[in-house]
C-alpha cells in the first residue's frame, strides 16, 4: 500500500481555508472541486477512471481486466453512481448513505438494488459512495478503477463525473468507433479535462470488431487523428490510443482464452496500462498538481475580486477621512503658525529692554507730572490689550473649529503703581541753573512745586538722552533734581521689570494650555469599516498563504503577494501639532552689561537711545501683515469647507443675516441691489466684471501694498486718504468673495 503524498497536506489545508474566505456556496462547482481536489492530494491511491457516454461498454471493458462479472452490465445504462473498485482479500460490497449508514454486503448483488438507474433513469439520491473490494494482483499495488456513470444522460449525472475526474490520476476514455468523436465527447474533451488540467488521458477504441474489415482501417486513421491532437502527459514511448473489443475481451477471460484476448486487444491494453502506472504511480504528484494549478487559479482570481473590492471600498473611506483630516490639520497649523506669531510678537514687546527702549522716558515724565495712570492706561494697557487680542483670538478661532478645551482669557495684570520717597532738599542748591533743568511740562506741584518740578522733567529727559552715567562727570556731585529724576527713571524701571517678569510667566503658562484648544480629535472608525478592514486582511493573509504553498510545489503563479496590512488601532487619537517656537529679537540672551541693578538709591543704569518717531514699514513687515490677513482667510474658507465640504466657502449665518436685512432696507429688489454692489467691488478694484477669484485676490494683494496705512503714518493728509481707500477696498474684497 503506498503512502499519503508527502508536502501537499499543508497545501490541502490552504485550498480548503481560501474556499472558507470566499464563502462559497456548497453546491456551487468551485466548492465541489477545491474539495475533491483536496481530498485526492492526500489520497495514497492511484485512481484510474474510465470514462465516456452512456452505453460504451465501459463497465464491459473494467470487467474484462478483472477477469470477472464485478460490475453490472446491461443493453441499457446501468451505472448509476461512481464505483470504486479497491483491493480485497473477498468480494464484498460497501454503500454508504447520505444519514450515514453504511451497507455491507458479500458479493456484488447488493448494486442493482444501490447502483443501477431506475426506469426512469435517475440516480438514487440517498447513495454517497459505492465501494467494491475484490482480489486482484493490479488492485493490490495501490491502484484504484473508477466506474463511472455515462455521460451526456443527464444533468446530475454530468456533475457527478465532472466531480469525480478531478480525482483521477489516469483517465481512460472510451470511444465508439461506430460514431468517432461525438459533439459530446469533443466538449467533454476540452471542459472536463484540458482545461481543468487533466492530461493523463489514454484513449480506448471499442466495437472496432462490428466494423466491416475496410471501414475498420479508416476508423483506425480517424482515431490516430485524434488522438494525435490531444497532447497527453504520457511518460515517453506510450501511446494513447489503444484499440480494446471489450465484450469479446470479456468473454474470452471468462473462458480463459488468451488467443481470444490478444486479440481483443485486451492483453496489449493491459501490459501498456501496467507500465505506463508504474511510472506514474511513485510520482503521482506531478499528475496531480497541473489539477490544482487550474483550480488555485479560479481561486486566486476569485479572491483577488474580492480583495479588490473592499479595498475599492475602504480606499473610497479613507479618502474621505483623509480629506477631513488633511483640512483640520491644515487648519491646526495654520492657527499654530498665526498663534505663534501673535505670542512672538507679545512675548518680544514683553521683553524688558524693548519696554524699557520704547516706555522708560515716557513713563518717568508721567510720573513726575502725576500722570501715570492715565499714561498706563492710555498708552500701556491699549498696546497690551492689542496684542492679547492678536493672540487670543487664534484660540478663539481654533475653538470654533475643533469644539476642544474653550480657551481663557490672557490676563497680563499691572504692577502697583510706582511710590517715591523725596531726599532731602540741600537749601543752598541752586537748582535751576544746572544743564537739562529747563521744563518740559506743566502740573508738577504735586512732586516738588513750580519751577522746581518742571526742572526735574527736564532732568529726566536730559539724563536719558546724554547717558551721563557713562560719563566722568558721575563723580561729580548730582543735583538735587537729577537726584530726583534718577528716583523717576528707576521707578519705572522697576515698574517695567516686574511687568515683564510676570507678563512673560503668564505667556509661557498660557501657550502651554494653547496645547489644549489648537487640536481635535481622529475618532474611531465605523464598526462597519473597521470590520472590511479585518475582512480585507484575512483575504490577502490566506491568499499570501496560498501562494506560498503554491511556490513551495512548484507551481507557478502569475500573481504577486499582497504587502501586509498594518494593524488598525480603531481608538479616539488626538492630533496636536508642535510648531518650533518663533524667535524674536526679545529672546536673544541680554547682554550682561545691559542687566540692571539696584542699590539702594544709586542706580547702575545704561540709558537706552531716545525713541525716535515710527518709521514708515519696510516691505517685508507690509508683506508680513498681508500673510497674516491671508491666514485668518484660509481658516475662515475651511471652516466653510468643514460646514458643507462639497459647498464653495460662504460667509456665517450672521453675515448673511446682515445682508438680507440690508437688502430689505434698500428700495431695489434684493437681486438688483446684490448686482449693483458687485458691480460696484470690481469698479472699485480696477477688474473687469466676472473676473476669476485668483484676479480678484491679486487686485486686492496689489491695492494693499499700494494704500496700507502703515505706509503714510508720517503723512497726515495721505494718511487719512489711505484709510478711506482701503476702507473701500476691503468691503469690495469681501463682497467678490462672497459671490
Amino acid at each position: 500500500m503506498q503512502q499519503p503524498c508527502k508536502g501537499y497536506k499543508d497545501l490541502a489545508n490552504s485550498l480548503k481555508s481560501a474556499s472558507a474566505l470566499l464563502n462559497l456556496e456548497r453546491k456551487s462547482q468551485l466548492y465541489q472541486d477545491i474539495s475533491t481536489i483536496c481530498n485526492h492530494l492526500v489520497n495514497p491511491s492511484f485512481r484510474i477512471a474510465v470514462f465516456g457516454p452512456f452505453n460504451h461498454g465501459k463497465s464491459t471493458l473494467l470487467n474484462a481486466i478483472l477477469g470477472n462479472r464485478t460490475l453490472p452490465i446491461d443493453l441499457i445504462p446501468t451505472t448509476g453512481a461512481a464505483i470504486t473498485v479497491k483491493y480485497g482479500s473477498d468480494l464484498q460490497t460497501r454503500i454508504m448513505l447520505v444519514d450515514g449508514t453504511e451497507i455491507y454486503r458479500s458479493g456484488t448483488e447488493v448494486l442493482q438494488e444501490f447502483a443501477i438507474l431506475d426506469g426512469n433513469r435517475q440516480m438514487r439520491k440517498d447513495v454517497v459512495s459505492v465501494e467494491i473490494f475484490c482480489r486482484h494482483t493490479f488492485l493490490e499495488t495501490g491502484v484504484e478503477l473508477l466506474d463511472l456513470p455515462g455521460t451526456n444522460d443527464r444533468e446530475e449525472q454530468d456533475n457527478l463525473i465532472r466531480e469525480q475526474l478531478l480525482s483521477a490520476d489516469l483517465v481512460i476514455q472510451l470511444l465508439d468507433a461506430r460514431k468517432l468523436m461525438t459533439l459530446g465527447e469533443r466538449e467533454n474533451l476540452r471542459d472536463w479535462l484540458l482545461d481543468r488540467g487533466i492530461k493523463t488521458v489514454i484513449f480506448v477504441a471499442n466495437f472496432i470488431n462490428l466494423l466491416e474489415p475496410d471501414e475498420q482501417k479508416q476508423v483506425q486513421n480517424r482515431l490516430v487523428f485524434v488522438a494525435e491532437s490531444f497532447r497527453a502527459e504520457l511518460p515517453p514511448g506510450f501511446s494513447n490510443l489503444y484499440r480494446v473489443d471489450a465484450l469479446p475481451a470479456l468473454r474470452a477471460r471468462l473462458k480463459g482464452d488468451v488467443a481470444a484476448a490478444n486479440s481483443s486487444g485486451l492483453v496489449a491494453f493491459e501490459t501498456a496500462l501496467q507500465n505506463i502506472v508504474g511510472i506514474l504511480q511513485p510520482n503521482r504528484g506531478s499528475v496531480r498538481l497541473p489539477r490544482v494549478e487550474a483550480i488555485a487559479s479560479q481561486i486566486q482570481l476569485s479572491l483577488k475580486a474580492k480583495i479588490d473590492h473592499i479595498a475599492i471600498e475602504i480606499k473610497s473611506f479613507d479618502d474621505k477621512q483623509d480629506i477631513k483630516i488633511e483640512i483640520k490639520q491644515k487648519a491646526a497649523n495654520l492657527i499654530y503658525k498665526g498663534f505663534a506669531i501673535s505670542v512672538g510678537e507679545l512675548r518680544d514687546w514683553l521683553a524688558l529692554p524693548n519696554l524699557i527702549t520704547k516706555y522708560q522716558a515716557e513713563a518717568a515724565v508721567a510720573l513726575a507730572e502725576n500722570n501715570f495712570k492715565y499714561w498706563q492706561t492710555n498708552t500701556l494697557k491699549k498696546d497690551l490689550t492689542q496684542l492679547q487680542l492678536a493672540a487670543v483670538k487664534w484660540l478663539d478661532q481654533a475653538y470654533e473649529f475643533f469644539h476642544e478645551e474653550r480657551p481663557q482669557d490672557l490676563l497680563i495684570p499691572f504692577p502697583s503703581e510706582p511710590q517715591l520717597i523725596l531726599p532731602s532738599k540741600s537749601s543752598n542748591t541752586d537748582d535751576l541753573s544746572e544743564p537739562g533743568s529747563i521744563a518740559v511740562g506743566g502740573g508738577i506741584g504735586w512732586l516738588l512745586g513750580g519751577p522746581v518740578g518742571a526742572a526735574v522733567v527736564g532732568s529726566i529727559s536730559y539724563l536719558l538722552n546724554k547717558n551721563i552715567q557713562n560719563q566722568d562727570e558721575q563723580l561729580a556731585k548730582d543735583s538735587y533734581n537729577q537726584e530726583v529724576a534718577k528716583l523717576c527713571i528707576t521707578a519705572i524701571e522697576n515698574y517695567l521689570s516686574g511687568f515683564s517678569v510676570q507678563g512673560l510667566s503668564i505667556l509661557t503658562e498660557y501657550e502651554q494650555k494653547a496645547e489644549k484648544i489648537i487640536c481635535f480629535e481622529i475618532s474611531q472608525e465605523p464598526l462597519e469599516i473597521t470590520n472590511k478592514r479585518e475582512t480585507w486582511q484575512q483575504l490577502q493573509s490566506g491568499f499570501n498563504q496560498l501562494l506560498q504553498e503554491l511556490e513551495k510545489v512548484k507551481i507557478v503563479s502569475n500573481y504577486q503577494p499582497y504587502k501586509e496590512i498594518p494593524q488598525s488601532t480603531n481608538i479616539n487619537r488626538k492630533y496636536s501639532q508642535q510648531p518650533e517656537r518663533v524667535k524674536t529679537f526679545s529672546q536673544k540672551e541680554p547682554d550682561i552689561n545691559q542687566q540692571h541693578e539696584n542699590t539702594g538709591t544709586r542706580v547702575k543704569f545704561v540709558s537706552p537711545p531716545p525713541p525716535k518717531a515710527s518709521p514708515s514699514p519696510r516691505p517685508e513687515e507690509l508683506e508680513a501683515k498681508f500673510r497674516d490677513w491671508e491666514l485668518n482667510e484660509e481658516i475662515a474658507r475651511m471652516k466653510a469647507e468643514m460646514r458643507s465640504p462639497k459647498a464653495c466657502p460662504q460667509t456665517s449665518p450672521g453675515s448673511q443675516t446682515d445682508k438680507q436685512q440690508n437688502t430689505t432696507q434698500s428700495n431695489k429688489t434684493p437681486n438688483q441691489a446684490q448686482t449693483d454692489k458687485i458691480t460696484r467691488a470690481y469698479d472699485i478694484l480696477g477688474l473687469q466684471a466676472n473676473a476669476s477669484q485668483a484676479e480678484v485676490k491679486q487686485a486686492y494683494r496689489t491695492l494693499v501694498k499700494k494704500w496700507h496705512p502703515d505706509l503714510f503714518v508720517n503723512q497726515p493728509q495721505l494718511l487719512k486718504q489711505a484709510q478711506e481707500k482701503m476702507h473701500l477696498v476691503n468691503e469690495a474684497y469681501t463682497i467678490l468673495s462672497e459671490k
